[in-house]
């Protein structure tokens, strides 16, 4: 196992989040070597629900962002319940939870309960828009977001009624941001200093993260006071820099710098429209968009993508062709970079997603579990807590903890 892969080794998180902001960290954490605990109500994650794909009656997306946990299902609405969670609350580093803002504390599993027994613990919180703030009780999942942090007004075309990114952006990006946050907090804790010692609550939104994923826009915005445009493939602030039709399908350039203008241009047939006083310069090009992205598209519509690419790479222009995920997975550099990863999971069979790109690109490695059913690992999980064997047979008679095999 390679350093990255055990990063974390002797971590331990309890993982209370569902569906996919709060998983994704977990996960991540978990790829790093981190003991994870996903800690399920008997209903299991209402992730688990999203679909289709299915695979073996399994959620395609839901085991997307669970791979390296164990399940435990523990009754929270039973005190004995919540007694199981303190006690494993003491042996554990992080707490990972997304229910909206208020929900731990009457659980009587909060920050301030567990933090003043339990000083040591980082504990995350994932929500819509965050633990405080006129927005606290609004509810909130990523296609909202997506559309009141202003996201959805930047995606298609002009005319286009609205769209959202088709992938759960919010989400993701606030589960890679929390696990930034929550690795940070580790160092600090774990470092000399006057914060020795100590965790803290790590306040995660999927708004904020919306917004600082718009980052390079939103300041635009704020420079100029002007509302952007939507503008389909194109960047707003450089050109060409967008995707051309061809002969048979599509081609992303970017050739904005004023070199490789010139060469783009050389490339494409038309030399003399490099100087053209309309499209002199990226600024000018930008102003004037629709009529270079006409005189382009001209050019372009003769060859295939095939063509156009092996040229303009002899001519060190950056371009390459819109692939759908047939033609991704084919990609030589995707073989090369080991950025698929496969496990065999016990009722789903063999299941394949994106691996970890932290580390070396031997992402494989970096998988020890396969997303897990759900209670599949509630007695393992337990025993490793210290809870004794009669103890546990107790907890499953009252079914406070179920155990479920898939069989």
């Amino acid at each position: 196992m390679s350093s990255i892969n055990a990063a974390l080794e002797g971590i331990r998180v309890l993982d209370f989040s569902m569906v996919g902001a709060g998983p994704a960290c977990g996960m991540l954490l978990g790829d790093m070597g981190a003991a994870v605990i996903k800690i399920e109500s008997p209903a299991g994650d209402v992730g688990r629900k999203l679909g289709p794909p299915w695979q073996g009656g399994e959620s395609v997306v839901s085991m997307s962002f669970n791979r390296n946990k164990r399940s435990l299902v523990v009754d929270l609405k039973q005190a004995a319940g919540v007694e199981i969670v303190l006690r494993m609350a003491a042996q554990a580093d992080v707490v990972l939870e997304s229910f909206r803002p208020g929900v731990m504390e009457k659980l009587g599993l909060g920050y301030t309960t567990l933090a003043a027994r339990f000083p040591r613990l980082v504990y995350c919180s994932v929500s819509a828009y965050g633990q405080s703030g006129p927005w606290r009780d609004k509810p909130g999942v990523d296609g909202i977001v997506q559309a009141v942090s202003g996201l959805m007004s930047q995606v298609g075309t002009p005319g286009a009624p609205p769209m959202k990114v088709q992938i759960p952006a919010a989400d993701v990006v606030t589960g890679f941001l929390a696990t930034t946050a929550v690795l940070a907090a580790l160092r600090v804790r774990d470092q000399p200093g006057s914060l020795q010692g100590c965790g803290q609550h790590l306040d995660m939104s999927l708004y904020n993260s919306a917004l600082m994923l718009q980052q390079s826009a939103i300041a635009s915005y704020l420079s100029s006071g002007e509302v952007p445009p939507k503008s389909g493939s194109a960047a707003p602030y450089s050109a060409p820099n967008e995707a051309y039709p061809t002969k048979d399908g599509w081609i992303m350039v970017a050739a904005y710098h004023d070199d490789r203008w010139k060469a783009f241009c050389k490339v494409i047939g038309d030399p003399a429209m490099s100087v053209m006083p309309e499209f002199a310069s990226s600024p000018l090009r930008v102003a004037n968009r629709d009529a270079l992205t006409r005189a382009v598209s001209l050019r372009l519509a003769g060859k295939t993508s095939a063509e156009w690419q092996v040229l303009l790479e002899a001519a060190d222009i950056i371009c390459g062709p819109i692939a759908e995920y047939d033609a991704v997975m084919a990609q030589p550099q995707l073989a090369h970079n080991g950025a698929i990863v496969e496990m065999e999971h016990p009722r789903a069979g063999t299941v394949r997603m994106p691996g970890s790109a932290i580390g070396d690109r031997d992402a494989q490695a970096r998988v020890r579990l396969p997303p897990p059913m759900v209670g599949e690992h509630s007695r393992e999980v337990l025993a490793d807590f210290g809870f004794a064997k009669s103890e546990i047979e107790t907890l499953l008679a009252a079914r406070t903890v179920i155990q479920n095999r898939g069989d």
